[in-house]
């Protein structure tokens, strides 16, 4: 049996009156969608519980088949492993975004996707001055990532982290265009987080970086934003869990970290930017060449969610399309020449054009191949998925019976 997975990260979505009404995925030419649709199930999944953050960090690990009630510790430290860092039992990873903030306002969580060369001349020039400083230490580490998405990393060996499971921060994806007046950290070791991002207002203000950058017409990046705060997690390996070896194809660290966290192999395809200019037909074939040795593939694309942020209506419905047209459908081509095959196609959450958030709630599910009876549905979409009968309030069970029905 061969398997593949589709994450149209953040594609679930409510009607839209510039759609007439539909949602971006109904609105969408989705023909290899809907041919699994029709060919297989629909259903609907819960992986976002209410207990815990409406993120794609929550809602992938659920996809994945694990239960985040009881495995998920943070979205940072996820991603910490996806950098091969290893966490000790009193360290903690906090993520680290360069955002611009204006007049109290988040004007862009990415600081106008900042290039990766410059996040980090900007964040080795806030470890200086951490460096400086005897409160932090050797306890703080930046740790540049990729472009606006980067790492903070605090060494409980040397100072005893001020954290707790009960400190919050506000993801700034969730603040877009919005006052960040009320949204700094809160609880234990709030105070040491938000000193941290008020310093880097001044280490920023002035860098040759952000004058280039205004130069040229972008914004700034401000300030870091610290949230996402977690120690490591242990999940088990999916081999063990679901008896399948697995590989996944992502651009993003979040999901680099979940395949690294659960030992499947990462594929890392040229031209993959985890935006809306990715090279969705790369993913495709790297997806289609990985099934010669793997059990099980899957395919993170962060486009759709990217567009939501930007509340784009446009570009979601293009990105879905680009999805269906360049790796669903010939990745559907290539399992039905391996024999017995099974693929799903699923949202991790919800993402609002009209809010331009992660919100919690049902994402529509399609699951087709050997053993999986076709229902009534012919089309993959949120509605289809509302009306079915076949529904998984906790998402993670979703994956057993993928797999194993």
């Amino acid at each position: 049996m061969k398997y593949a997975i589709i994450i149209p990260d953040g594609a679930a979505d409510e009607p839209q009156e510039a759609l007439d009404g539909r949602t971006p995925l109904e609105a969408a030419d989705t023909p290899a969608m809907d041919a699994v649709a029709a060919a297989g199930v629909v259903a609907r999944a819960c992986h976002t519980p209410r207990s815990l953050p409406a993120g794609s960090e929550v809602g992938n690990m659920s996809l994945l088949g694990y239960d985040p009630v009881k495995n998920f510790t943070g979205r940072a430290p996820i991603e910490a492993a996806a950098q091969g860092i290893e966490l000790g039992v009193e360290d903690w990873a906090v993520r680290c975004n360069l955002v611009t903030v204006q007049d109290q306002i988040m004007r862009d969580f990415t600081a106008d996707h900042i290039s990766t060369e410059e996040a980090a001349k900007l964040l080795d020039a806030l470890q200086e001055f951490v460096n400086s400083h005897a409160e932090y230490g050797p306890a703080v580490h930046f740790v540049p990532g990729v472009s606006y998405r980067n790492l903070m990393i605090w060494r409980g060996i040397s100072h005893t982290a001020p954290f707790s499971m009960e400190t919050r921060a506000t993801p700034p994806h969730d603040l877009t265009d919005k006052p960040i007046t009320d949204d700094f950290p809160r609880g234990p070791g709030s105070d040491v987080l938000t000193a941290l991002m008020e310093k880097s207002c001044d280490v920023f203000r002035d860098h040759p970086v952000n004058a280039v950058r205004k130069g040229y017409g972008k914004l700034p990046a401000t300030n870091v934003w610290l949230w996402g705060l977690g120690r490591a997690p242990h999940l088990q390996p999916f081999e063990l869990a679901y008896g399948v070896r697995g590989a996944m194809i992502t651009a993003v660290d979040l999901l680099r970290g979940l395949a690294t966290l659960v030992e499947w192999k990462r594929i890392e395809v040229p031209g993959a930017t985890g935006y809306l200019d990715t090279d969705y037909a790369a993913k495709g074939r790297a997806a289609i060449q990985a099934l010669q040795d793997e059990d099980l593939i899957c395919v993170h694309i962060e486009a759709p969610d990217e567009a939501s942020h930007e509340g784009n209506v446009a570009e979601k419905v293009k990105a879905i399309e680009q999805i269906d047209r360049h790796i669903v459908g010939p990745l559907l081509d290539s399992l039905k020449s391996h024999g017995e095959w099974r693929m799903m196609i699923s949202p991790d959450h919800p993402t609002f054009l009209r809010t331009k958030t992660h919100t919690h709630g049902n994402v529509p599910l399609a699951m087709a191949g050997a053993g999986i009876s076709p229902d009534e549905f012919t089309a993959y979409g949120d509605t289809n998925a509302a009306k079915s009968s076949l529904a998984f309030d906790e998402g993670w069970r979703a994956m057993e019976w993928f797999i194993r029905k």
